[in-house]
């Protein structure tokens, strides 16, 4: 009986004791459950108190593994006049808020770094939608969304032990070219960069059209003659020695089809999280863009909420306006004065385009280069008006103060201007070439412009607008080096002569970029290898009073780069310092009151202030093949945002961010990488900050871009791609309203 009992006793206790746990598991899923609902109920209750504007998209970007931070949200529509985008960043826990979207039905899905993108859902302002990221199969899929520059760091550049080249029976490379930084200056600031990018999906692979090839090398030496711009690819391959440029290229779509790819970038953190890009599309498939231009760069409150006009360069004889308020494009007719006038680009071509076969499709015999505005809003471009034969007042016996000291006989650009207010288009026919222009800040509105080789020119506009005589309103003058250390232009030596510590130095270094000071002195760029930034003072009476200083970029006793090399565009602050866009993959600074020795005299000829120069390495991998400081960036152009029209301070540097598919912002020492994702291919040659409203925070201020590609038939879209205008705003955070 006592074992009996004795083993109920036990079945008792483990019954009970099952019964136990089962009480504690339903009591512990009947707490998690409710713990669930709470939270399920708090989150309903929190997304229903959200307040949603009627003009906003906003919602959560989730993942496998929950918020996705950092990635963009698109929302694209064709319903208004012409094609129209918006792009936002998500917050640390995903969410996201695009503000300020006209009325209409968008497309909307999340592109960002490791994933592929997500479905389009369709959607109207006001909406509340949450976005579900795809995570891309592999890191082929993924890096198909990265910037064009990580693929152009896996270009193989020569080795340092390979120059000077020794020619096409040697190594390949041409005799010209000293040093491995010469070569990769002509590649990433002559021959291919300067007029598109390398690593778009457009030139890392070889188009199927191109036809049949034994080898890619065979297969790139067709690429290069196509279309209307074979011409100068050729010379320009040519120049740097077409075997090794060749083999390099082949080698590199070669690695990359065979399925190299180049490291992840990092996802957008900090400031970057809080952009706002807006786009339209203007101009048409055929045509390309160099400029935009939206205010008055001294005054940018000018033309606040008004149109942009665009430079079409050699493509297309018509400014591009955009009506961001109207969301509405139209053109401005180009004319020149001369019919004589030939077409910038000739029809002819070695081999037809890939995209447009034996069709010439850039026809522009204005050429326009650059605009500006000014204060009255009427638009200033650098435009071709005639032959480039110079009239009798340009010439050797002339009477005009700049002929008597340094004739002209040729110009191939001159100026132009238009009213918006009357419609009205003046052709200004100048001695000078002009490339870029900019007005200073005196009492003559002085338009300054480079381009002019072996002068400097400028336009006194007021006394244009009072007299309407364009001879009397120009001036040029030669590039004097004060190289006797008096501090007054005399009797001068040519650039091929040996410095006379009794007499100047002439300089033919010509100014690329061209941007006044506020102290009335006017800096500009120079090309080349090292390179070099002007400093021209003009002076009482600038054609025979104007002195320059000449500061190269800083070589060793080898003559190799002490770190940067070779500027393209540059623009000055407010305090006097110039900044400039190296081919080296830098951003440079260049602060003249650093110098420690004397700023004329027979020694300043160039390497004479090392110290006044600091480097800022672009935010690009390296070529890997390069061991020297860099990056595979090649920025095109810096411009200084003096009055704060982004919001991140005034004096703040910012490169055009080619190879970076964005702006590359330089603030307090750090990068902040504005990345256009969309669409894949973004690169511009300048922008412009306005201010529309002072008053009105983050939505008053912006920065405006143009897509400036040669080729925007090789961005995102291929053939009928168009240029378009792009908006920057900085949000306080990224879910500003």
């Amino acid at each position: 009986m006592k074992a009996k009992e004795t083993t109920q006793s036990i079945h008792k206790f483990i019954f009970n004791g099952e019964q136990k746990i089962r009480n504690r598991i339903r009591t512990k899923r009947f707490i998690i459950l409710a713990v669930l609902l709470t939270l399920w109920s708090a989150c309903e209750s929190n997304e229903s108190s959200i307040q949603i504007e009627d003009n906003e998209l906003t919602g959560m970007v989730t993942g496998p593994d929950g918020p996705e931070a950092g990635v963009w949200v698109i929302a694209e529509t064709h319903d208004l006049p012409t094609r129209f985008a918006k792009i936002v960043v998500t917050n640390d826990e995903g969410r996201y808020l695009i503000p300020d979207l006209p009325d209409a039905n968008y497309s909307v899905w999340v592109r960002g770094y490791g994933l592929i993108d997500s479905p389009k859902k369709e959607a109207t302002p006001g909406t509340m939608l949450n976005l579900d990221v795809v995570v891309a199969p592999n890191p082929h899929a993924a890096a198909q969304y990265y910037p064009a520059g990580y693929w152009f760091s896996l270009l193989d550049i020569p080795d340092k032990n390979m120059f000077p080249g020794t020619g096409p029976k040697g190594n390949g490379i041409s005799p010209n070219i000293k040093n491995q930084a010469e070569f990769l200056m002509n590649v990433k600031s002559g021959t291919c960069l300067a007029c598109h990018q390398l690593g778009s999906k457009g030139t890392r692979e070889l188009h199927e059209s191109l036809g049949n090839f034994e080898d890619s090398e065979e297969a790139w030496a067709r690429r290069i003659q196509s279309g209307q711009a074979g011409a100068s690819m050729i010379s320009g391959i040519q120049r740097i020695g077409q075997e090794e440029s060749l083999r390099m290229f082949a080698d590199w779509t070669d690695r990359i089809a065979e399925g190299e790819v180049p490291q992840a970038p990092p996802r957008p953190e900090g400031l970057e999280r809080n952009v706002v890009i807006t786009q339209w599309d203007w101009a048409d498939p055929q045509a390309y863009l160099h400029d935009v231009v939206s205010t008055d760069r001294r005054n940018p409150t000018i033309n606040a909420n008004g149109a942009l006009y665009g430079a079409l360069e050699a493509s297309a004889d018509y400014l591009p306006v955009l009506d961001p308020v109207k969301h509405d494009t139209s053109q401005v007719p180009l004319t020149v004065r001369d019919p004589n006038t030939q077409p910038a680009s000739g029809p002819g071509m070695p081999q037809p385009s890939p995209y447009w076969g034996n069709e010439a499709i850039w026809d522009s015999k204005a050429n326009v280069h650059n605009p500006m505005i000014d204060e009255q809003g009427r638009v200033w471009i650098t435009a071709t008006v005639r032959p480039p034969d110079n009239p009798d007042f340009c010439l050797e016996g002339s009477d005009h103060p700049s002929a008597q000291l340094y004739p002209k006989e040729r110009a191939s650009r001159h100026l132009g201007v238009y009213d918006p207010k009357t419609k009205e288009y003046k052709h200004i026919s100048t001695c000078f070439s002009t490339h870029h222009l900019m007005f200073a800040e005196d009492e003559n509105n002085t338009l300054w412009t480079s381009g002019g080789g072996d002068v400097i020119g400028w336009l006194n506009t007021k006394m244009y607008d009072e007299t309407g005589d364009e001879e009397a309103s120009q001036g040029w003058t030669a590039l004097i080096l004060d190289t006797n250390g008096n501090g007054k232009r005399d009797k001068f030596v040519e650039p091929d002569a040996a410095v006379d510590p009794t007499k100047d130095k002439r300089i033919s270094k010509g100014l690329y970029a061209v941007a006044p000071a506020a102290d009335g002195s006017v800096w500009g760029s120079s090309l080349g290898y090292p390179g070099a930034v002007i400093r021209l003072d003009p002076g009482a009476n600038p054609p025979e009073t104007a002195l320059v200083e000449y500061y190269e970029l800083p070589l060793n006793e080898s003559g190799e780069p002490v770190e940067g090399f070779s500027p393209r565009g540059m623009d000055i602050d407010r305090n006097g310092v110039a900044w400039v866009a190296l081919a080296s993959g830098h951003l440079a600074s260049f602060d003249r009151s650093k110098c420690s020795g004397s700023l004329n005299g027979p020694d300043a000829t160039g390497q004479h202030c090392p110290e006044g120069w600091t480097f800022y390495t672009e935010p690009l991998p390296q070529f890997q093949s390069v061991n020297d400081p860099g990056s595979a960036e090649a920025s095109y152009y810096t411009w200084v945002d003096q009055f704060n029209t982004l919001g991140l301070g005034e004096n703040v540097p910012i490169n055009t961010g080619n190879e970076s598919e964005g702006l590359l912002v330089l603030k307090d020492g750090e990068w902040v990488v504005l990345r256009v994702p969309y669409p894949l291919g973004f690169y511009t040659k300048w922008m412009d900050g306005r201010i529309d409203d002072p008053d009105a925070g983050w939505k008053g201020r912006g920065l405006w871009a143009t897509i400036s590609t040669r080729a925007p038939f090789h961005m995102e879209g291929g053939k009928g791609t168009t240029s378009k205008v792009f908006k920057f705003q900085m949000r306080p955070d990224p879910l500003a309203r």
